[in-house]
């Protein structure tokens, strides 16, 4: 089994959740997924106000759902 980790940028906050892209040109991004902000600044080791605009890495998992959120 191969793991895909990848480079994602935090938009912004929408209540408590993070929106979350790929870290590509405008152009090439999908449409923003939502995941619990709590979950991603526990894992990075900041505070959830400090997301919006960090640039992280993420595993993908066989659903495409992101975890294992590091700093990148």
């Amino acid at each position: 089994m191969t793991i895909e980790r990848v480079t994602v940028r935090v938009l912004l906050l929408f209540g408590d959740q993070a929106e979350v892209v790929a870290d590509v040109p405008p152009a090439e991004r999908g449409e923003p997924e939502r995941y619990p902000a709590a979950e991603i600044a526990a894992a990075v080791g900041v505070p959830v106000s400090d997301l919006p605009g960090m640039r992280l890495t993420a595993v993908v998992g066989d659903d495409d759902r992101l975890s294992g959120w590091q700093r990148a």
